[in-house]
């Protein structure tokens, strides 16, 4: 059994500051030995593969566990992710469950869903799977994280196009029932302060959004106006410390009502959400 060199590979990871040292130490494992996490315990020692040392120092060196493996999974999905794309965060996932209810509950034969800024697709593939008659379109920027969401698109409902978030689907304009989107966030200011897995290896421009982070928001805002009906709803995704500054965006002068924050599994504040008001 790898016990061994797991708890060893376990004491390396933590002492490098990786923040869930015996989950990626076991992934690792998994990943170099062909078995699924949960199967470690069939591998027997005369087949322990040494190539494991050498992913242990990729991800000591704060290489995302995600690029070392090429997969990141996400609600149902497994996706496939490396250098170039924003490796999609557990915390997206109930942002993602807020607004499968909220369509759910819109009782839309088949509802019309927008993802901007889509990065490897996670949010627009999650949504088409869990709402099965929705039509969902996706719109990403950069060409490298172009070439990720199309493979894991490819054979799904998803519409993909590359294209600015903020002048997307003017085809679509007034007919949209959700409008999602997971943006850059982060202050230019907080770049100190950002794990090194995202500082390093994330691509910047889905990471940074001006002064205070909210640059792009700003130009969600009026996108999201546009493409939705009216009663239609927005989910944005922003970082905890940008919790009472979000919703107002959204504001009533600006055609929006119900503004409001959501916590995430931690209980910080995580998302905003807001719906276009009737005329």
């Amino acid at each position: 059994m790898l016990l061994a060199e797991v708890a060893q590979a376990t004491q390396r990871l933590a002492d490098a500051g990786v923040p869930s040292p015996r989950t990626d130490a076991e992934e690792l494992a998994a990943f170099v030995h062909g078995v699924k996490r949960g199967e470690l315990h069939t591998v027997k020692d005369a087949d322990f593969d040494a190539r494991y040392w050498e992913v242990v120092a990729r991800r000591e060196a704060r290489e995302p566990l995600q690029h070392i493996t090429g997969r990141a999974y996400f609600r149902y999905l497994e996706l496939q992710v490396g250098p170039g794309v924003f490796v999609p965060r557990p915390e997206t996932e109930s942002v993602v469950g807020w607004a499968i209810d909220a369509v759910r509950a819109m009782d839309v034969v088949e509802p019309c869903i927008v993802d901007l800024c889509t990065g490897s697709g996670a949010i627009a593939l999650a949504l088409a799977q869990e709402v099965p008659r929705s039509r969902v379109y996706a719109v990403e920027l950069s060409d490298d994280a172009l070439v990720w969401a199309r493979r894991n698109v490819e054979g799904s409902r998803v519409e993909l196009r590359q294209g600015d978030a903020r002048t997307a689907f003017p085809d679509l304009d007034g007919q949209v029932d959700l409008v999602i989107s997971n943006p850059p966030y982060i202050p230019l200011t907080e770049w100190e302060y950002v794990a090194p897995e995202a500082r390093d290896h994330d691509p910047q421009m889905a990471l940074f959004s001006g002064e205070d982070g909210l640059d792009l928001i700003r130009g969600l805002e009026r996108t999201a106006h546009r493409l939705l009906r009216p009663g239609g709803v927005v989910v944005v995704e922003h970082a905890d410390t940008q919790g009472g500054q979000v919703p107002w965006i959204f504001a009533e002068d600006r055609g929006w009502t119900d503004a409001a924050d959501h916590p995430d599994l931690n209980n910080r504040p995580r998302f905003a959400t807001a719906r276009k008001a009737l005329p």
